[in-house]
């Protein structure tokens, strides 16, 4: 192994020993459990970016899918309309679940690629959603706590783990 001159190694001065270790040890990777080595680094993917992202997107289908049930048949509610939170017809809570759904989806792809502004849309279009299905949960109460879950964990996920695409650069 080559040994770096004294004089090229920063903030030493002539006579002074080096640094031990700095060229014998080897640099962490997937082999090394626990090293904090990042997917991203090897492979240009982070994890939890992929999996915030195809939860934005299975959200987004979930609310679309809700959107569509209530615009294509009321009558699949057993639950009038005007017992919701906010009086509405099914067909203005079809258009509400609709848009926020596109827009989930397309937020998903930018989360699932790391992009910074897709971060601070889904965690607002995560609260969003949550709060537009606890108004639906006396409609639908399984389809609406199922998504308000999902919404918290991505909330989670893109707080906590949102930045490790960043940070493996």
């Amino acid at each position: 192994m080559v040994e770096v001159p004294r004089s090229d190694v920063p903030g030493s001065t002539p006579g002074e020993p080096g640094a031990s270790g700095l060229g014998t040890q080897a640099r962490p990777g997937r082999e090394d459990p626990g090293s904090g080595y990042s997917m991203y680094v090897e492979e240009g993917v982070s994890g939890w970016a992929w999996f915030t992202g195809g939860l934005m997107v299975l959200v987004g289908i979930f609310q679309f899918i809700a959107g569509l049930t209530a615009l294509a048949s009321a009558g699949y509610y057993t639950l009038p309309a005007r017992n919701l939170l906010l009086d509405a017809s099914y067909s203005t809570w079809g258009w509400v679940h609709l848009v926020v759904g596109i827009v989930a989806m397309v937020t998903g792809g930018g989360l699932a690629f790391g992009v910074t502004a897709a971060r601070v849309v889904g965690v607002a279009l995560a609260g969003l959603s949550a709060i537009v299905n606890f108004g639906f949960i006396p409609a639908a109460p399984f389809a609406a706590t199922l998504i308000i879950s999902m919404d918290v964990f991505l909330i989670y996920a893109i707080t906590v783990h949102g930045g490790e695409p960043k940070q493996a650069r």
